[in-house]
């Protein structure tokens, strides 16, 4: 099995860096594979490489635009699909994605009052909406994390039941100030429904470091996490500090969520549904379902970002994409779960 996921993700890894050559080639102006690969190939390993005889325009297009674009919806796909399997596994839920304990909610409130406020400031490559946007979803997270907890320990439905009720919370005062935004409205809104236009290195690296920490954080505590499904109880007498370990995934997670959201906005279901997938190619394994959700996830973002861009004239919001892929998959697991009661 472990040969099986290895190849798996040695050959989904090399679909990956082909759908990002091609996606780098698509667009209003289409450029020809072969100059995009020579392109990034002279850019990222300085290999002395001519491209003299290619526009420059289209070297200003590849390297500055559409690649750094494309390496934020990868980044950003990628890890809202490592907190989906992440929190599913957590929260022993199949319906459990990255949002579901308030992050989005919190996050749309964050934005909403960056964008209403008319406030510029960038620090590290992110604007005031995008660090309002971050800082309110951990906020929301904490505050969930603190009306859940028991004593010592964090019930799984009391935190459920948190992050539902704060989320609706916030969603009204979201909505109240997009009713009093005027002119922010649109702005709002296309927030909401998530996009990378505009997206480039700056808000690439100023995430890189949250995302690269957080994974490997998760990673390491995949083995526990496998014993968790096992049931608490049994983990705890396996030696497996089950609310050490949940506080550290659940503050992980949130956290690496909340640092693609306010670079991205609200992208749906990603995280609901990649795990699935991957979870059906290569089982259960934690050690072997993070990695695989990551390049998976990685790989559905950049298209859906790239026919966000592409299928019209006027750009339109990834989020849209992700949701009339994911809607239909959201339907097939619920129709699955009445089987099973059934």
């Amino acid at each position: 099995m472990k040969k099986n996921v290895g190849k798996i993700l040695i050959a989904s890894t090399i679909i990956l860096l082909l759908v990002v050559i091609v996606c780098c080639c698509i667009g209003a102006v289409n450029i020809k594979i072969s100059e995009a690969f020579k392109i990034l190939i002279n850019k990222i390993f300085n290999i002395n490489i001519d491209i003299s005889e290619i526009k420059t325009s289209s070297q200003t297009i590849i390297w500055k635009i559409r690649f750094p674009r494309i390496l934020v919806a990868l980044l950003v796909g990628g890890t809202l699909s490592v907190a989906g399997a992440t929190y599913q596994g957590l929260l022993k839920n199949p319906m459990a994605d990255p949002y579901v304990i308030g992050v989005s909610s919190g996050a749309a409130f964050g934005a909403a009052i960056g964008i209403s406020s008319k406030i510029i400031f960038n620090f590290l490559g992110l604007s005031f909406t995008s660090i309002m946007a971050f800082t309110c979803a951990v906020i929301v997270m904490l505050i969930v994390y603190r009306i859940a907890k028991i004593g010592n320990k964090v019930p799984i439905t009391t935190l459920l039941l948190s992050g539902i009720a704060i989320g609706n919370f916030l969603t009204a005062f979201t909505s109240l100030i997009m009713i009093f935004s005027g002119d922010d409205l649109n702005k709002i809104f296309f927030w909401t429904m998530g996009s990378f236009s505009g997206k480039g290195w700056e808000q690439l690296f100023s995430v890189l470091p949250y995302i690269a920490i957080g994974i490997a954080i998760i990673y390491f505590y995949s083995r526990d996490l496998n014993i968790i499904l096992l049931g608490e109880d049994t983990a705890s007498n396996l030696g497996v500090n089950v609310e050490r370990v949940k506080k550290i995934l659940l503050v992980t997670s949130t956290i690496i969520t909340a640092a693609v959201v306010s670079v991205s906005g609200i992208i749906g279901f990603i995280g609901l549904i990649i795990p699935h997938i991957a979870r059906m190619i290569v089982g259960p394994d934690n050690k072997a379902l993070i990695p695989t959700s990551f390049v998976f996830g990685a790989i559905l973002l950049v298209i859906c970002d790239t026919i966000a861009r592409s299928i019209l004239s006027q750009e339109i919001p990834v989020g849209l994409i992700t949701s009339i892929l994911g809607g239909p998959f959201f339907v097939y697991l619920l129709r699955n779960k009445k089987r099973e009661i059934n």
